[in-house]
């Protein structure tokens, strides 16, 4: 059991890097020889932990994305946040969804509707556009470097740099109006106990109703909410 514990170790260790690492590294930031460390990275390759990008070198692969999908939900992220979305959709009237990376795609997993009759249509387990959604550009815009190198060597199209540098200098994003006709979303970044962008707050109204200056300071202290929950802390608005 010992050793299935330290081997997991080389995960944690994984987790808290912003680059892949060589053997070598692994061997001097794990403490361990250069045998052990092979032996341990090779096991988690198998296991599906790690995999080595095209010069050799060692980082987390997309089990880890999709466990930590699992993890938010199993966690009940969705209940934990709905008292903020709750408090949202009664500022703004809209309907309003959380959604987290599953499986390198924004997927929605917990939503709060309003009680208006013509609304946009998402149920819970969506995917989104990572291009052309609002949480989709939020997600890639404020993903940590490790994610953002294996979503640029995912299948999926990502926004332009352009479009990325609006949303970081805004703290914000607007759907492209493409992927969804005669609706436009709205989203911010949802940050963890580690400033990783884990998830985002939207709202996608329908376009004759669509009010950016009476949507974004609300969807932003909704967003502000949910990352204190997150981050363990119980003081939210409200």
């Amino acid at each position: 059991m010992s050793t299935v514990l330290k081997t997991l170790e080389l995960v944690d260790l994984f987790a808290r890097q912003t680059r892949p690492l060589k053997l070598a590294d692994v061997a001097r930031e794990g403490g361990l020889s250069r045998a052990t460390a092979y032996q341990r990275l090779l096991t988690l390759v198998e296991a599906g932990w790690l995999e080595q990008d095209d010069d050799g070198r060692y980082r987390l692969s997309m089990l880890s994305v999709r466990l930590a999908a699992a993890a938010l939900d199993q966690a009940d992220i969705g209940t934990r946040a709905e008292p903020a979305l709750a408090r949202l959709v009664a500022t703004v009237n809209e309907t309003c969804s959380l959604a987290i990376l599953d499986r390198g795609l924004p997927c929605i997993v917990a939503r709060v509707e309003t009680d208006s009759v013509l609304r946009a249509e998402q149920k819970l387990g969506t995917s989104l556009s990572l291009e052309g959604s609002a949480s989709g550009r939020v997600l890639v815009a404020f993903a940590d470097p490790v994610t953002l190198d294996r979503l640029k060597e995912g299948p999926h199209p990502l926004p332009s740099d352009d479009v990325l540098a609006d949303v970081r200098a805004q703290g914000y994003a607007l759907s492209s109006g493409y992927t969804q006709s005669g609706v436009l979303g709205l989203a911010a970044p949802v940050f963890d106990l580690h400033g990783h962008c884990r998830a985002t707050v939207s709202l996608v109204v329908p376009v004759n109703r669509f009010d950016l200056d009476a949507f974004r300071e609300p969807m932003l202290a909704a967003a502000a909410d949910i990352t204190r929950i997150l981050k363990g802390s119980t003081d939210t608005h409200g």
